[in-house]
């Protein structure tokens, strides 16, 4: 594996940024949605949090287009000022002097739709950089950099947004000056369109984007690898959603080392396992993985993965959950990085940061189809929803088995140049 030291010089940067942002972000906006419900209601705040959602998928697709247009570096310099400013106002708005509930929504969607602006370009500004020897080494380690960086900053927020959210929101607004400091004067740009090019697909943009967007509709190998990447992303996002409701209404009130564990606090138990875990074991994990046959690895991590989720979603006996967590947390700490480096190997140079913008969907039709499983949660019995998730992991298993020969294809090819 690469060392840290002989990463190019935006790799280092974006680690460095990535945990400053996470952390502080991880202090803040998982605990914005008690924020919003204090002052408008849970109904209101659900369609306002779906509304975020929608314009972060949006801005998202404008942005992969844009990065294809006008280079990586520029539109993450645009979004990340936009956020800067965003998060002063925020900041300003629950002073001791202030508090606007409405301001603080607007500033959150404006901020929801900077990080949309922006991803699919850092995303690709990560592949146009790395080797593909290098891959899994950087996807692994910026993986664990968020991990460890949510985990800091949800014990902070916990501990402080009730009665400190104005402070943290003045190291946010700092954080993100210093991050725009870094990429403006450090990062270096990693793609250049003609000039002429440039002023041509700005004439008519929503057309050239939709037209942009069919190339990347047209390659099937990639469509099925989201489809696959959507399924069994699902599967974790159901942690949130039916197996934390399940776990609550089933799980009786069991003794561990004297404490009284019920439903709910299980559930916070098994995400901090799973955080710790991700945090102590990625590197070595990595490790092992690069020594074996990635094709049977890649295929193995998702069945590992899925029995995993599947005995959390069924099992009520606490050790045996906590059991099953480590496992379905080896699953994914094996399939990560070689997802991401397959994917990394998919896009044609001069539509990377459209097809990360598609990718970027992956996200949010999860959540999507996660929340379905809730409300068949309240029609099936718990055998029925466990045999749904697992069919759920082996169908996304089964459509990677599918194009995996392609996969590989394409990776070599790129090796070679």
């Amino acid at each position: 594996m690469t060392k840290f030291k002989d990463y190019h010089i935006n790799i280092k940067i974006r680690i460095v940024q990535i945990f400053l942002a996470d952390m502080v972000s991880g202090a803040i906006f998982p605990f914005m949605a008690i924020y919003f419900s204090q002052y408008f209601g849970a109904k209101l705040t659900g369609i306002l949090l779906l509304l975020n959602i929608v314009i972060g998928m949006v801005a998202g697709m404008y942005g992969g287009y844009y990065a294809d247009l006008m280079g990586r570096k520029k539109l993450m310099v645009i979004a990340g000022i936009i956020r800067m400013f965003a998060f002063i106002i925020m900041a300003l708005v629950n002073s001791p002097l202030l508090i606007s509930p409405s301001i603080t929504f607007l500033m959150a969607l404006i901020v929801g739709a900077s990080f949309g602006l922006d991803g699919p370009a850092a995303d690709a500004m990560l592949i146009d950089i790395t080797k593909p020897k290098e891959r899994k080494g950087v996807y692994s380690l910026i993986y664990w950099s968020f991990n460890l960086a949510f985990a800091i900053g949800g014990v902070i927020g916990a501990l402080s947004f009730k009665h400190h959210l104005f402070e943290l929101l003045i190291v946010l607004a700092i954080t993100s000056i210093l991050s725009n400091i870094l990429v403006i004067f450090f990062i270096k740009e990693t793609f250049e369109k003609k000039e002429q090019d440039l002023q041509m697909q700005q004439k008519n943009v929503f057309f050239n984007m939709v037209d942009s967007y069919k190339e990347v509709a047209g390659d099937k190998v990639f469509l099925y690898f989201v489809l696959a990447g959507l399924l069994i992303q699902s599967i974790e996002n159901q942690m949130e959603n039916y197996i934390g409701i399940r776990l609550n209404e089933d799980i009786p009130v069991q003794s561990i080392l004297s404490f009284h564990i019920s439903g709910v606090e299980m559930l916070g138990f098994l995400k901090t396992e799973n955080t710790i875990l991700v945090v102590l074991l990625t590197v070595f994990i990595t490790r092992w993985v690069s020594k074996l046959k990635e094709d049977r690895t890649y295929l193995l991590s998702i069945l590992i993965f899925t029995v995993g989720y599947v005995a959390i979603s069924y099992l009520n006996n606490i050790w045996l959950l906590f059991f099953f967590m480590v496992i379905a947390t080896v699953g994914e700490l094996m399939r990560v990085p070689i997802q991401q480096d397959f994917l990394a190997s998919i896009p044609t140079d001069d539509k990377r940061s459209s097809y990360m913008a598609v990718n970027s969907l992956v996200f949010h039709g999860s959540m999507m189809i996660s929340s379905v499983f809730v409300s068949l949660g309240a029609i099936f019995n718990k055998e029925t929803m466990s045999l749904l998730i697992l069919v759920t992991g082996l169908s996304g298993m089964l459509i990677i088995k599918k194009i995996l020969p392609d996969l590989e294809k394409r990776r070599s090819q790129q090796e070679t140049t």
